[in-house]
């Protein structure tokens, strides 16, 4: 029986490794991300006029109306910028704490860390492209969901005949 014995500095195995090498680079490949069409470079460079532009109506009156004057938004954004250009290049920023639950999410904040309040402690929210457009507070529950378990007493007809003791 004659087998093909593939060592390790061989011609052939040489090439299958370069091949796995290039299909798990094909697989690691992450795709690109783009808000309606336009990349997170691009969205960076945006004015207002055309950020407002590409977000929903909602957004886009509320822009109109002076969004980004507005100074608790103003101190918001300074906040969070000091706290980016304090941190190292691979470093998360620190936690900036804020009660705006209705501040729109625009582009110079991805990458921020947002402590969003809701109403008995900060939730930590990191900032990431796709949450554009969106409000601090969809992203910090204010409620503790419903846990079902059993019934209490009196809570149904069939809880009369269960005895207290």
């Amino acid at each position: 029986h004659a087998w093909l014995v593939l060592l390790p500095h061989s011609p052939t195995a040489m090439a299958d490794d370069e091949e796995r090498a290039a299909e798990l680079k094909k697989k690691r490949s992450f795709r690109k991300f783009s808000f309606r069409g336009i990349d997170l470079d691009q969205m960076l460079d945006l004015s207002t006029e055309q950020l407002m532009d590409i977000l929903h109506a909602r957004a886009r009156r509320r822009f109109s109306r002076g969004l980004l004057l507005k100074r608790p938004v103003k101190q918001l954004k300074k906040k969070l910028l000091k706290a980016k250009k304090d941190c190292g290049p691979h470093d998360k920023p620190d936690v900036v704490k804020t009660h705006l639950r209705d501040m729109i999410i625009i582009p110079e904040m991805i990458g921020s860390i947002v402590g969003v309040h809701q109403g008995k402690v900060f939730t930590t929210v990191e900032i990431k492209a796709d949450m554009v457009g969106m409000y601090l507070g969809q992203f910090s529950i204010t409620y503790k969901p419903v846990r079902h378990g059993r019934p209490g007493i009196g809570a149904t007809s069939s809880s009369k005949f269960v005895p207290l003791k």
